[in-house]
C-alpha cells in the first residue's frame, strides 16, 4: 500500500495527470508521467534498493521560464571529484556487503544515486523520483502490493536540502541518513521522525568549538557565517551556548553573502579589521570562504586566527601558496577520518566501458571519464575534434593521472557515507530476521520503508576502523571530531594535520585532547594570539562592566580597604572578618596590627623609666627620712604623716604599670582604683599635714592650745583612713556595677586593633577623679590660708606650691585625655600621673633634703623656728 500511496503523493506533487483511466475493461487502468527527470544518476539492480543524493557538480544552470514552448530541463556542469568519490564510496559499500556471507545473506543490494547539482529544486527532484521512481507508466493493479522503489535514501550533503526532502520523507517514514547536513535543527523528532546521520550535529560542533575557544583562552571572538540554514542555527547555537557557559562573548557576527558581492564584503572586512578581537570563527561552505579570503587578501588583513567549522576546515581550494599567509595556522573542526580498505583498488576498476556504460544510465562515471582524461565519448560535441580535443576510448589508465580522487588518507565525508549504508544494511538485516513480539516484521515482498525506522534507531555496531555507530533518540550519531591544523611549510604549500580529537566523555560531556606541540601558529611569537576584550583582572580587583558593551567588556577597580579578592575576573570583593584586614595587594586578608602601650615601644619604655625611677627616689627618700628620722626637720610636722605620704607616692608611680602593657581584665579594673586610692591617700597626707600646720600656729596663740588635741597622732592616722576609705568605697561601687573591661576599637584605624580599656561607667570615673580634685582643691586652700605664717620653714608655702602643680596637671590632664585616642589616653594619664607624683616629690621633699643633705647646720630646732618661739616637734 505505501508504494502507491507515495506513487501517488508525488505524481500529485509533481503535477502529474491521469490519463487513460476509460481505457478498454481488457486493459487495466493505468497513469501515465506527464514528463521525467533527467537527472545524473548511477544505478545498481538488487532484491533491495537504496537511494543516493551525492553533490556530483558544482554549478547549474536552468533554462528559460517564458513558458512560450515547453520548458527544457537544467544543465549541471562544473565536476566535483570528491562528490563523485563519495558516491563511489556508497558503491563500494554495497558491493562490499553484497559480498559478506553473515550480514544480510541471501539478499542483494542495489542502489540508485542521483546527482543535485548543489541546487535544492534539482536535490528535491532527485528525492521524489527515488521514492515514486521513473516509470513512464504506472499500471493500477488490483491488488497494488511490491516493494518500493527505494528503501531509504542516503544523503543529502546540504542541511537545506535535507529540510526540504526529510519534512516530505517524514510524512511517511521514509527513512533517510545524511552524511553532512550538520544543522541541528533537523534533530527536531517532531518535525523530521525519519531523519538520521552519521555526522555530529552543529550543536555537538558549537561545543567542540567553545571548548577550543575555552582552552586558550579566547573569550572575545568574532563569528561569521553563511546566509543558509546551516550558518543561522550554527549561529543561535553558538551564541546561546557561548552566552551560557560564560566563556566568551562575539565582538561581531556578520552573514557572508551567497555570491561574489565586493561592497558587502569589504564592509564585512573593515569590520574585521576595526576589531580588537584576533579570533574569527567561521561556520559558512568553502565558496563563501572563497569570496571572503579574496578581499582580505586585496585589504591585506593578517594577524588573525582562523577557527573552521567543519564545512571548509580540509578544503584544499583555500591551502594555495596565495592564501596561506593569511590562513595558515588555522584550527578547524573536521569530520573523523577513517579508513575503507579495498575502496582504492574498488576506484581503480572504475571504467566506463565495461561496468558503467552510459545506456545504462551511469551516466556519472562517463562525466568523470571526460573530466579526469580530458576527453569526450563519441558521438562528441560539435567543433570539439576540430579543436584539438580527444575522443575518450575507455582504456585509460587511472594510475597514469594525478586526481584527488585516488587519495584515500582523508577520508571524510566518505567514511561517514561508509558508516550510513552500513547502519541501513544493519537495520534492514535484523528487519528481515527479527522474532514476533520484538518488533515489526517484513519479508522481501512486504517491506514497507517504516518498517525499517525501528531497527534503524536501535543499530549498533563497529566499523572495521574501530568506531562504534549508534543513534541516539534524535537520530544523532556518537560524536567525535577531529581537530585540525593548517601548517605552511617554507617551500608555500600547506599539509593539513590533525592535532588532537573531541568527542563525548564519559560523563557527557565534551573531551578536547590536543597535541599542542604539534600545532603551527602563523604568528611571529609561534605561540597562540591573545583575543581579550579586557585583560583579567587580577586578584585584588573585582570587574565593572562597561555600559553597553559586551560582558567581556570590563575595567578593574581596585578593592577597597577592608575587602579583598583572592579570584581573577571576580564581580565583587568580600570584607575581611573583624581581626583581619587587607593585604596592600588587596588579594588575601592579614591579623590586623594590635596598637596598646607596649613596654617595647619608645614612649612605653620613658614612661616604664619614669615610673621606676619615681619610685626609686620615693624609695631613696624614705631612707634619707628613716636614716634621719631624729632630726628637727624630719619630726617637724608629724614624720608619720611623711612616711605616709613617701609611701603613697611609691603605689601612684607604681600604679602608672598598670596602664603599659595589652590590657586585660584584672588590669582594666586595678589601673583605675589603685590610681585613685593612691592619690587620696597622698592628697589625705597632705591634707592633714596642712590641717595640722594650721592647727599648730592657732594654738600657739593665747587661749588656741584646745584645737590641738584633735590632731593627735591618732587623729590623723583616722582622718587618711577615713578620707581613702571613701574612695575605696567610690571604687567597689563602679567595679560591682560597671567595671572597666578591655575593648578592641576599630574606629581609630582600619587596619589596626587598638586595645584600650572603657571605662564602663563614666559617673564612677568622674566622681572618682572629682574626689581627688575635691582634696586636692582643700588642701590648696588650706595651705594657701597657711602660707604667711611665721616661721623659717613653714611648711604651708611647700603645700601650696605642690597642689598648685597637682592641680594644674589635672586640670590639663581632661582635655588631653577625652581628645587622645587609643594608647595615647593612656599615655596621657600615664604622664599626668607621673607629673603629678613628681611635682609633689620635688616640691615637699626636695627642699627638706636639701637641708638634711646640703645644708645640715640649717636642720635644728632653732634654724627652723627662728625668732618665732612656736614649734612643735615629735618625740
Amino acid at each position: 500500500m505505501y508504494s502507491c500511496k507515495v506513487k501517488i503523493l508525488v505524481l500529485l506533487l509533481l503535477h502529474l495527470f491521469c490519463s487513460d483511466c476509460s481505457s478498454p475493461p481488457t486493459r487495466p487502468p493505468s497513469c501515465r508521467s506527464q514528463g521525467q527527470f533527467h537527472l545524473s544518476g548511477m544505478h545498481k539492480t538488487g532484491d533491495v534498493i537504496l537511494g543516493g543524493l551525492f553533490e556530483i557538480h558544482f554549478f547549474s544552470v536552468f533554462p528559460d521560464l517564458s513558458f512560450t514552448s515547453e520548458p527544457q530541463h537544467p544543465t549541471c556542469h562544473g565536476f566535483d571529484v570528491l562528490g563523485f568519490r563519495q558516491a563511489q564510496t556508497m558503491a563500494f559499500a554495497v558491493d562490499e556487503i553484497n559480498r559478506n556471507a553473515e550480514l544480510l545473506p541471501n539478499v542483494t543490494l542495489g542502489y540508485s544515486l542521483y546527482d543535485n547539482c548543489v541546487k535544492l529544486g534539482i536535490g528535491f527532484r532527485a528525492a521524489l523520483a527515488l521514492i515514486s521512481g521513473q516509470e513512464e507508466e504506472i499500471v493500477m493493479e488490483g491488488n497494488c502490493s511490491g516493494s518500493p522503489p527505494v528503501l531509504a535514501i542516503v544523503g543529502d550533503s546540504s542541511s537545506t536540502r535535507c529540510i526540504a526532502i526529510s519534512t516530505v520523507l517524514g510524512l511517511y517514514r521514509v527513512p533517510m541518513v545524511s552524511y553532512f547536513a550538520t544543522c541541528s535543527c533537523l534533530s527536531d523528532r517532531q518535525n523530521f521522525p525519519s531523519f538520521f546521520r552519521t555526522i555530529p550535529s552543529d550543536a555537538f560542533q558549537v561545543n567542540a568549538m567553545i571548548q577550543i575557544l575555552k582552552h586558550f583562552g579566547w573569550t572575545w571572538v568574532g563569528l561569521l557565517i553563511s546566509a543558509d540554514d546551516y550558518g543561522f542555527h550554527a549561529a543561535k547555537s553558538f551564541q546561546s551556548d557561548l552566552s551560557l557557559s560564560g566563556e566568551g562573548c562575539l565582538a561581531y557576527m556578520e552573514v557572508l553573502p551567497w555570491g561574489n558581492e565586493p561592497p558587502e564584503l569589504r564592509r564585512i572586512v573593515d569590520v574585521m579589521k576595526a576589531s580588537t578581537a584576533r579570533v574569527v570563527v567561521v561556520f559558512a561552505h568553502e565558496s563563501h570562504v572563497i569570496n571572503l579570503m579574496e578581499e582580505v587578501v586585496r585589504q591585506n588583513l593578517t594577524g588573525l586566527q582562523w577557527l573552521a567549522s567543519e564545512a571548509w576546515s580540509t578544503a584544499a581550494v583555500l591551502q594555495t601558496p596565495d592564501l596561506m599567509p593569511y590562513l595558515g595556522g588555522t584550527l578547524g573542526i573536521a569530520i573523523r577520518r577513517g579508513e575503507i580498505p579495498g575502496l582504492k583498488d574498488f576506484l581503480l576498476e572504475i571504467n566506463p566501458n565495461i561496468k558503467h556504460n552510459s545506456s545504462s544510465g551511469n551516466s556519472m562515471v562517463n562525466q568523470f571519464w571526460e573530466f579526469t582524461f580530458q576527453c569526450r565519448f563519441a558521438p562528441p560535441p560539435a567543433g570539439w575534434v576540430e579543436n584539438g580535443g580527444k575522443i575518450c576510448s575507455g582504456e585509460e589508465d587511472l594510475r597514469t593521472v594525478e586526481t584527488e580522487f585516488l587519495d584515500i588518507f582523508n577520508l571524510r565525508p566518505e567514511y561517514n557515507v561508509y558508516k550510513a549504508v552500513y547502519a541501513l544494511a544493519h537495520a534492514l538485516h535484523d528487519l528481515l530476521r527479527c522474532e514476533p513480539g520484538s518488533g515489526s516484521c517484513a519479508t522481501l515482498e512486504t517491506l514497507e520503508p517504516w518498517q525499517l525506522m525501528y531497527y534503524l534507531e536501535r543499530v549498533n555496531f563497529t566499523t572495521s576502523f574501530g568506531d562504534q555507530v549508534s543513534f541516539d533518540e534524535n537520530g544523532d550519531v556518537l560524536p567525535i571530531y577531529d581537530v585540525m591544523n593548517w601548517l605552511w611549510l617554507p617551500d608555500g604549500r600547506a599539509n593539513v594535520q590533525n592535532v588532537g580529537e573531541v568527542k563525548m566523555s564519559a560523563f557527557g560531556g565534551e573531551q578536547l585532547t590536543l597535541d599542542g606541540d604539534k600545532i603551527f601558529w602563523n604568528f611571529e611569537s609561534k605561540k597562540p594570539p591573545r583575543s581579550v576584550c579586557s585583560e583579567n583582572c587580577p586578584p585584588g580587583t573585582r570587574m565593572v562592566r562597561k555600559k553597553g558593551e559586551p560582558e567581556c567588556c570590563f575595567d578593574c577597580i581596585p578593592c577597597s580597604e577592608g575587602k579583598v579578592n583572592n579570584k581573577t575576573n571576580s564581580l565583587e570583593c568580600f570584607s575581611c572578618p573583624e581581626d583581619f584586614w587587607s593585604s596592600p595587594q588587596r588579594d588575601h586578608c592579614v591579623l590586623k596590627q594590635t596598637e596598646f602601650l607596649s613596654y617595647q615601644e619608645p614612649l612605653g619604655i620613658c614612661l616604664t623609666a619614669a615610673s621606676l625611677l619615681g619610685t626609686f627616689i620615693c624609695a631613696v627618700v624614705l631612707g634619707i627620712f628613716i636614716y634621719h628620722r631624729s632630726t628637727p626637720i624630719v619630726r617637724a610636722n608629724n614624720s608619720e604623716l611623711s612616711f605616709q605620704l613617701l609611701l603613697s607616692l611609691q603605689l601612684c608611680f607604681l600604679c602608672s604599670l598598670l596602664f603599659i602593657g595589652q590590657p586585660r581584665l584584672w588590669t582594666c579594673q586595678l589601673r583605675h582604683a589603685v590610681f585613685g586610692i593612691s592619690f587620696v591617700l597622698c592628697v589625705s597626707c597632705i591634707l592633714v599635714k596642712t590641717m595640722v600646720v594650721l592647727a599648730v600656729f592657732k594654738a600657739s596663740k593665747p587661749g588656741g592650745g584646745a584645737s590641738l588635741k584633735w590632731f593627735g597622732a591618732s587623729q590623723q592616722r583616722g582622718t587618711v583612713l577615713v578620707l581613702a576609705s571613701f574612695q575605696a568605697a567610690i571604687c567597689t561601687a563602679w567595679l560591682v556595677t560597671n567595671s572597666p573591661t578591655p575593648h578592641k576599637n576599630t574606629q581609630y584605624h582600619s587596619d589596626k586593633i587598638v586595645y584600650e580599656c572603657v571605662v564602663g561607667s563614666t559617673v564612677g570615673f568622674s566622681v572618682l577623679l572629682g574626689y581627688i580634685g575635691l582634696l586636692a582643691i582643700l588642701s590648696f586652700l588650706i595651705a594657701f590660708l597657711a602660707r604667711n605664717l611665721p616661721d623659717n620653714f613653714n611648711e604651708a608655702k611647700l603645700i601650696t606650691f605642690s597642689m598648685l602643680i597637682f592641680c594644674a596637671v589635672w586640670v590639663a590632664f581632661v582635655p588631653a585625655y577625652v581628645s587622645s585616642p587609643g594608647k595615647y589616653a593612656d599615655a596621657v594619664e600615664v604622664f599626668a600621673i607621673l607629673a603629678s607624683s613628681f611635682g609633689l616629690l620635688m616640691a615637699l621633699f626636695g627642699p627638706k633634703c636639701y637641708i638634711i643633705l646640703l645644708r645640715p647646720e640649717r636642720n635644728t630646732k632653732k634654724a627652723l623656728m627662728g625668732r618665732s618661739t612656736i614649734g612643735t616637734f615629735e618625740k
